[in-house]
């Protein structure tokens, strides 16, 4: 018997129909030769420090850093589901000649999988299902062609490194946290990628209220219903501006030049998920968890890709497909007409292998939709409309520039117009789809053009200046859709398309994980919402302020780690390696805090959250194997004895166990405090 386990029972039913397993029992499915069953999502979760050791389930100081000997898995406690359909899957396991790995064909897929398979001591052999859409071709074409779940263990390995180095950083820094600066009344909850992205909001904050507006001057002058700005740009003060307003007023204004430059515009790329969340935040509103939801039940529901990618790009075996596609995609074939029975054109900066890992960009699959909720039918347009776009041409423009001239003052203006719109009829300005409306209850037009009348060099007449005061404006807050890119970009935010391709190796967090993250920040009352602004509560800038440990709270390094980890899964980067620096991260963060006597305490009380719940994150195995099942960690003892010194007492530290290496004591020198140990090698130490 050949076991199947999906990641959820609508994508088990639709693996059963194409397996022609059609007989239901309860918790699976059966027939042909097959069982096909499956998980809710995520049944199993790394233990929680109690689970290891007694002495770690009261919240001490004494006992941080906690670095387990070796990490375990458990049920997810608690849920009578989840453990009844756990023991059918034990079950069925037990029994079979061989499994399927339905899961989702993604790091968290493998990884919600392969923790269930542990957990049931699976012994027979594992073949794994990797598809991007749930279409019966495309079920049928995997299962043609399975993989051995070995060719997938690097992938594992790097979601597994980041469920670790996720419980080792919020289990030992919430716990930290909160027992020193919350007032034992909240729970001050830190974490890898949630704590960089809580300071990019935060710094934003201090940024604009910091901000100091410089007054300035702009002169301009309106001609032929046309304005145009002094080529001097900014006057520093009054006095400069008016002395050119004064030197203009009466006289004509003459053309002195006009000149056009023609271009084009290749089509915008395919959508990874992060493009999507961000182009549906500003066109609709949607927010980033709600466009996910979204494109997940699009995927679901048969109509459009695997949608958790981060690739712009399609692979060379997709080019076959795509008229096919098209022509299914009957909704829109006043679009779709005009490449029918054409050789498509295969741009490089379409199809590229070279840029595609598991999954490639979300496309649709040529089933035709029906019942969408609004917010589908918004995700799935956009999704058809881009896919429709990169086959059709360049869109060719002319940018008109007209100089002018009064007296010795200069000004100029510039316009664009389109020639021939290529991609453009198929992806249209804003207000032509039901854009947002913008605060005065107009549409906005993203793609508005500023088209000129016909100017010719010479002709003169009268004019209208005008010198405007004005002032600098201090920088905006983020909105989901530019934090998501700042995310993406390891808080550098990047308007370029191919740049930001570049930059995508080291952003913060996965497409993924980013709605989840944000979404968990306004959980924990650290940000809110101001219209489309993303805002820190005054919880979120207080503990931000008591960080002063770069590495918790670093765009850029925690950008670093996720650069890892995805090496990890390319098999560039050593899994062990990579934990091995965490541990080390850790227990220096601990050394730290630990040592300081200020008086920093957040005041500001956030909604009540029992600390037990604080920071549970995401599991592992505690199989010994050769691979990461078991990673044996050198754990150093977590320190005993009293929490470390009173503000009041700095000399109570002495006698304690070194929280670096965990065997010496501390002692007291000529200059500082150090370790007993300091001989062997250990170089904690902290001035007086």
């Amino acid at each position: 018997m050949i076991v199947c386990i999906a990641e959820k029972p609508s994508v088990a039913r639709d693996i059963a129909k194409v397996l022609g397993a059609n007989t239901s029992h309860d918790g699976y499915m059966e027939g042909n030769g097959y069982q096909v069953t499956w998980t809710f999502g995520h049944l199993c979760t790394l233990k929680e420090p109690h689970d290891y050791t007694d002495q770690w389930k009261p919240w001490a100081l004494s006992r941080l850093p906690m670095i387990p000997q070796r990490f375990g898995i458990k049920l997810i406690p608690n849920n009578p589901t989840y453990e009844k359909q756990f023991k059918v899957i034990e079950s069925l396991f037990q029994k079979a000649d061989s499994i399927v790995n339905c899961g989702d064909a993604g790091q968290e897929g493998e990884l919600i999988q392969r923790w269930v398979m542990q957990k049931a001591a699976v012994h027979c052999p594992v073949k794994r299902l990797w598809i991007s859409s749930l279409t019966e071709e495309s079920i049928r074409e995997g299962f043609k062609n399975l993989k051995d779940q070995t060719d997938y263990q690097s992938l594992y390995e790097a979601g597994l490194s980041r469920a670790i180095g996720d419980w080792l950083l919020g289990m030992n820094a919430t716990r930290l946290y909160t027992l020193k600066y919350g007032q034992n009344r909240q729970v001050l909850s830190i974490g890898r990628v949630q704590t960089p992205t809580l300071a990019l909001i935060v710094n934003r904050y201090h940024e604009i209220v910091n901000f100091k507006p410089e007054q300035y001057w702009v002169l301009s002058t309106i001609y032929r219903d046309t304005t145009f700005t002094a080529t001097k740009g900014k006057y520093g003060s009054v006095e400069d501006g008016q002395k050119d307003l004064q030197s203009i007023v009466g006289k004509e204004f003459t053309v002195t030049d006009v000149s056009t430059k023609k271009g084009t515009e290749a089509p915008p790329r395919l959508y990874d998920l992060t493009s999507l969340q961000v182009e549906c935040n500003k066109r609709y509103g949607f927010s980033a968890e709600q466009t996910l939801q979204t494109i997940q039940s699009l995927y679901e529901k048969k109509y459009t890709t695997y949608p958790r990618v981060d690739t712009t790009y399609l692979s060379d075996d997709i080019y076959p497909k795509c008229p096919d596609i098209l022509a299914k995609l009957t909704n829109y074939a006043e679009y779709t007409a005009p490449l029918a029975g054409k050789k498509l054109p295969k741009s490089k900066k379409v199809f590229d292998n070279s840029k595609v890992t598991d999954h490639h960009a979300i496309i649709p699959t040529g089933v035709v939709p029906s019942g969408l909720s609004f917010a589908e039918e918004k995700v799935y347009d956009e999704v058809c409309r881009h896919f429709i776009a990169v086959f059709y041409p360049d869109c060719q423009f002319a940018t008109t520039t007209v100089s002018g001239k009064v007296e010795d003052v200069e000004f100029k203006t510039s316009g664009k117009q389109i020639l021939v719109p290529g991609w453009r009829e198929v992806i249209k300005p804003a207000k032509e789809v039901g854009g947002m409306r913008d605060e005065g209850g107009g549409v906005k037009e993203e793609d508005e053009e500023n088209t000129l009348p016909v100017f010719v060099k010479g002709e003169h007449g009268p004019h209208q200046p005008q010198l405007a005061e004005k002032w600098t404006s201090p920088p905006k807050p983020y909105t989901e859709a530019t934090l998501l890119r700042a995310m993406e970009t390891a808080g550098k935010l990047v308007d370029d398309e191919s740049l930001r391709e570049v930059m995508k190796e080291n952003g913060i967090g996965r497409p993924s994980t980013r709605a989840a993250i944000i979404e968990t920040l306004f959980k924990r009352n650290y940000i809110r919402k101001v219209r489309k602004s993303l805002e820190p509560t005054p919880t979120g800038i207080e503990l931000i302020g008591l960080i002063r440990e770069d590495l918790l709270k670093s765009a850029e390094l925690t950008g670093i780690w996720e650069k890892k980890l995805r090496e990890i899964e390319q098999h560039k980067y050593e899994a062990r390696q990579f934990l091995e620096e965490l541990k080390q991260m850790v227990t220096e963060i601990v050394a730290t805090v630990m040592m300081d006597n200020s008086n920093r305490r957040v005041a500001v009380v956030a909604p009540e959250e029992k600390p037990k719940k604080a920071a549970t994150k995401k599991a592992i195995t505690s199989k010994p194997k050769k691979t990461l099942e078991g990673i044996d960690s050198s754990q150093r003892p977590a320190p005993r004895g009293n929490d470390m010194p009173s503000e009041t007492n700095p000399d109570a530290i002495i006698g304690q166990v070194c929280p670096l290496c965990g065997k010496g004591h501390i002692i007291k020198g000529k200059a500082a405090y150090g370790c007993s140990e300091w001989r062997n090698g250990c170089g904690w130490r902290k001035a007086f």
